[in-house]
């Protein structure tokens, strides 16, 4: 049996099935292969019922500091099974949207896993072993990726997990290590450790969350260590001994080597691309470590095959891979699409205090050549964030001194994932610092920290 579209997406997270309705909404036939869940990951098992699981942390928490907004409550207790299955709730809802947004646009949903063929043909194994050929004139590959596995850390599922399995465990562990600091690794960290787990992060380079900015992750850090959560950065494991009832976790640091008791270790080190069993060598796409090779608009070596998301370079973010799955089907309906700019894309993590940056780090920046001027505003003094019982954190700029551009900008505090859209959208409109300190923000709200550090860039903070 075959079947004719005109683009087959194999995969449907954030990547594919974005791509999917946006080649619809431009007239074409589409088709989109899925193993698992609609929605992918992202909907299933990352995005999405991450932030389920931590808002309920952050409700246990305000619970338990009512009495600071003068609130009197009862004594409030962690109900794990209930948090676990909120976040599975919030979960099967999404996929099931993103199955009425299928239907809505007229996609065919092909259930199974997908492989490419030569002629532009897709073989799709279903769960019964049926293989079945479909053959559209453009392929893409939206397969995203899993956890990362190291040799001293293979994962069983039982002792030592991946972020998957963080999410649906039986019982509340007492004590977990936490391996790896990205987002992945302090978001579980700042969950576990809000419900009662003691939680160790144990981090290979020399700070947490070493991606963002160097005044960042000492903020996070200085925020974690008051909360009670053990940091050992600098540090690795070296080995995990699973065979009694918990985990002895061997851990060499600066001062030596440290091993650590722990019912449940977490390995956050970080997301390997699934490129196995795909077809690319049968078809002879190129592909480099563990990375498919396109060009501006996702199309492989091969005429009419294309990959997006997870698979090619640039960050592994659901934002990126649906970005790039409308730029990919655009240009195959014959549009002008403008290519990526992969120097605007905002990352946020969502733990608490929360982090969001866009941009240049001052270091990346003054390597780069630039002369900087750098504005900081903390939360402290923020009227807004007093009143919210959120002042930790602050606002950080960097402008470039000769022409005003905005080179980045990095926040930890409340919501600062909800205000760092402000930051991506001037710097594509190209806005300079003084058009920012003119664009006259509401008082009193956290976003009028981006314009007060602004100010502080050009000294000419009012509220510091």
């Amino acid at each position: 049996m075959s079947a004719k579209h005109d683009v087959i997406i194999i995969g449907s997270g954030p990547g594919g099935y974005v791509a999917a309705i946006r080649a619809s909404q431009l007239g074409l036939k589409v088709g989109i292969v899925e193993r698992e869940n609609l929605g992918g990951i992202c909907l299933n098992w990352g995005c999405i019922p991450t932030k389920a699981l931590l808002k309920s942390a952050q409700v246990y928490e305000y619970i338990q500091h009512a009495s600071d907004y003068g609130i009197t409550v009862g004594e409030a207790s962690a109900d794990f099974d209930g948090m676990i299955n909120r976040s599975r709730g919030v979960a099967e809802s999404m996929s099931k949207g993103v199955q009425f947004l299928m239907k809505k646009n007229k996609i065919d949903v092909i259930m199974g896993s997908g492989k490419i063929k030569p002629g532009k043909k897709v073989e799709v194994t279903a769960e019964d072993g049926t293989v079945t050929d479909y053959s559209a004139e453009h392929i893409i590959l939206a397969t995203g990726g899993r956890s990362r596995e190291l040799p001293s850390l293979p994962i069983d599922n039982k002792k030592i997990i991946g972020y998957r399995k963080a999410m649906s465990l039986e019982t509340q562990p007492k004590k977990m290590v936490v391996v790896g600091s990205g987002a992945i690794g302090v978001e579980f960290a700042y969950f576990y450790h809000s419900i009662g787990t003691e939680v160790t992060v144990v981090e290979f380079m020399d700070r947490i969350v070493p991606v963002e900015d160097a005044d960042v992750s000492k903020q996070l850090e200085r925020e974690y260590k008051k909360k009670g959560i053990k940091i050992k950065t600098s540090s690795e494991v070296t080995h995990v001994d699973t065979s009694g009832e918990g985990c002895v976790v061997t851990v060499k640091t600066k001062k030596g080597e440290e091993k650590i008791e722990a019912d449940i270790v977490l390995s956050a080190v970080g997301v390997t691309t699934n490129l196995e069993n795909l077809g690319l060598e049968d078809v002879g796409v190129m592909h480099d470590r563990g990375k498919v090779i396109v060009d501006d608009y996702y199309k492989t070596n091969i005429p009419g095959v294309y990959a997006i998301g997870d698979i090619v370079h640039g960050p592994a973010l659901a934002h990126v891979a649906s970005a790039e799955g409308i730029i990919c089907v655009e240009k195959i309906a014959g549009e002008s699409p403008e290519p990526m700019d992969y120097k605007n894309i905002p990352g946020c993590t969502y733990c608490t205090p929360e982090v969001a940056s866009v941009g240049y780090t001052e270091q990346a920046a003054i390597d780069a050549g630039y002369e900087v001027k750098v504005g900081k505003f903390p939360f402290s003094a923020s009227g807004k964030a007093k009143a919210a019982g959120a002042s930790e954190g602050f606002v950080k700029v960097i402008y470039d001194a000769k022409y005003g551009e905005w080179l980045g900008a990095h926040m930890i505090g409340a919501n600062v994932t909800e205000m760092i859209a402000e930051v991506v959208a001037a710097r594509k409109l190209e806005a300079t610092g003084h058009e920012i300190l003119k664009a006259v923000h509401p008082h009193p709200t956290m976003s009028e920290a981006v314009m007060e550090a602004t100010a502080a860039a050009y000294d000419e903070v009012i509220h510091l």
